[in-house]
């Protein structure tokens, strides 16, 4: 039977109808990976880790040179006649834990001594004066005929150690049980004659009982190894210090020892 051509139209119509409604609605027609699954979910741990640490000062690191000076040393005890710890024991002890801090933080390391024998001064600036992308770290304490002189200081000549000498000063007086004595200017000769940045931190006082007894302990000489390390890394972040230009330094022993 021929039908004409608008019968034809109007049957297609219906016949979609018909099948549209017997297709379920288009919102049900999901993928397996879209449905939502109705049974209950196991609860999932979270765990945070910490950050990584940031690597973007790695070069800088493997490329500065840290020469670290342990004051005194051989014959030279450091300190004042009939003082009872040896300062130039301490300073080494805390020079060689600074190293390992500092090798463990990828610095490369030099020493003007590792052991306990003299050094003149003359050498100590020679062998930093050899490394021209170095720093120069001193370490030394305290010490004064007043028993009740106490404190941390920090000692820079040169405009360019002071970003180095305010960073190393805000750790090691921020973590120490004395007072702090500020940042202080002084032409040292191995500060004057340096022509790398160049600092000399005293790390207390080892004639006042208080401050020796803790230096004694080795696990106070490891925290002012580490303090002086995050000071290292820390230079350049850290505002300078105020520099403490009036009144005379109470440690007789090295103004003596290190002009």
């Amino acid at each position: 039977m021929h039908l004409p051509k608008h019968a034809l139209w109007i049957t297609a119509v219906v016949a979609c109808a018909h099948l549209a409604q017997a297709l379920p609605p288009a919102s049900t027609l999901a993928t397996a990976e879209e449905r939502p699954d109705p049974r209950p979910r196991r609860a999932r741990a979270v765990t945070s880790s910490a950050p990584a640490a940031r690597s973007d000062d790695a070069p800088a690191r493997s490329s500065t040179v840290v020469v670290i000076d342990a004051g005194h040393g051989g014959f030279d005890r450091g300190g004042i006649p009939g003082q009872r710890v040896s300062e130039s024991m301490m300073t080494l002890d805390v020079a060689l834990r600074l190293r390992s801090v500092l090798q463990a933080s990828g610095y490369r390391v030099v020493m003007t001594r590792s052991t306990d024998v003299f050094v003149p001064l003359g050498t100590r600036v020679a062998i930093a004066n050899s490394y021209r992308n170095g720093i120069f770290v001193c370490v030394h304490f305290n010490s004064a005929t007043r028993r009740g002189a106490n404190g941390i200081e920090t000692y820079f000549y040169s405009n360019q150690s002071l970003p180095l000498a305010s960073a190393i000063h805000y750790y090691v007086a921020g973590g120490a049980p004395s007072p702090n004595r500020g940042v202080r200017r002084r032409g040292y000769y191995v500060l004057r004659r340096t022509s790398i940045p160049a600092i000399l931190v005293e790390c207390g006082f080892l004639t006042n009982p208080y401050e020796a007894n803790f230096v004694q302990s080795s696990s106070y000489r490891q925290k002012l190894a580490e303090e002086i390390a995050r000071g290292v890394r820390a230079r350049g972040s850290v505002a300078n210090s105020r520099v403490i230009t009036g009144g005379a330094s109470e440690n007789l022993a090295q103004e003596a020892s290190a002009v």
